[in-house]
């Protein structure tokens, strides 16, 4: 038999905890003495101990470790039961690192706003282009919603236009459409240029890019999680210079590599003037 301080030390725990569980009914001692009021454990308690610390640690309140308790837990259900904390756990950190960082990208917008409208942009004429593509679509336009719909869709893409022996005749550009749902969705185009004919089963569409008159064109460098103030400056530029957005801007990849922070990325906007 331990003291309750001895109890303690083994278990790794504090006097006060154990004197809590034995008020609420969770872990008694094995004996009282009735004439101390002194608590006294058996070494078999530590087992039922560890058992209550495993189940609090894996979020449970004190009220369901003793419904679980009172079902004689197994290890191996413990086991089960950490895996599924851990799978959750692991689900709330990625949760909260996306949440974070579309946080950042939201202040280093701010900081910017500041700031005169971007240097770098340029006005041009977009060529009409032949594409490969295959289409989704996204929750949104926020870069959280367009990554993890695009990067499948150019995988897939990339691997059909291999098998089918079609060639990529430039860099990739991904484009984007309204849906007629009224949530905000949006219908996500990874497509490539290529030299194929419309028709024809390819195993992916083949479409002809319109011609487009006058674009505001602005260079973003790294990944298009951090788009966000690259687009922003871009905006501001073309409200600045007098001029309106004309539905979504293309994004043409002139550099791509396995590192996201390395890439390279041409934002072209569609524009037309509201002064002469």
């Amino acid at each position: 038999m331990f003291s309750i301080g001895e109890f303690a030390r083994h278990g790794r725990v504090s006097v006060r905890m154990l004197r809590h569980y034995d008020a609420i009914g969770l872990l008694p001692p094995a004996c009282v003495d009735p004439v101390s009021g002194y608590r006294f454990y058996q070494a078999s308690q530590l087992a039922e101990l560890n058992r209550v610390i495993a189940l609090k640690d894996l979020g449970f309140t004190l009220q369901q470790v003793q419904a679980i308790m009172a079902e004689k837990v197994s290890a191996a259900e413990l086991r089960g039961m950490l895996k599924l904390r851990r799978a959750e756990i692991r689900a709330q950190i990625e949760a909260e690192t996306t949440r974070l960082a579309r946080v950042e990208a939201r202040l280093l917008t701010i900081e910017d706003e500041a700031r005169a409208p971007a240097d770098g942009v340029v006005i041009k004429r977009l060529a009409p282009v032949r594409v490969g593509e295959l289409t989704g679509v996204a929750a949104g336009y926020e870069p959280e919603a367009i990554t993890p719909v695009i990067q499948p869709l150019y995988c897939d893409l990339w691997q059909r236009m291999a098998g089918a022996g079609v060639a990529a005749a430039g860099p990739a550009v991904a484009y984007y459409q309204d849906t007629a749902a009224a949530d905000g969705a949006i219908v996500v185009h990874a497509a490539v240029p290529v030299v194929a004919e419309a028709a024809g089963d390819h195993g992916f569409n083949v479409v002809d890019l319109a011609e487009v008159d006058s674009a505001a064109v602005i260079i973003h460098h790294g990944s298009m999680d951090d788009v966000l103030s690259t687009g922003q400056a871009l905006a501001r530029w073309i409200d600045a210079n007098g001029y309106r957005s004309a539905g979504y801007a293309r994004e043409v990849t002139l550099e791509w590599s396995a590192d996201p922070d390395q890439w390279v990325t041409e934002l072209q906007q569609p524009i037309y003037a509201t002064r002469g």
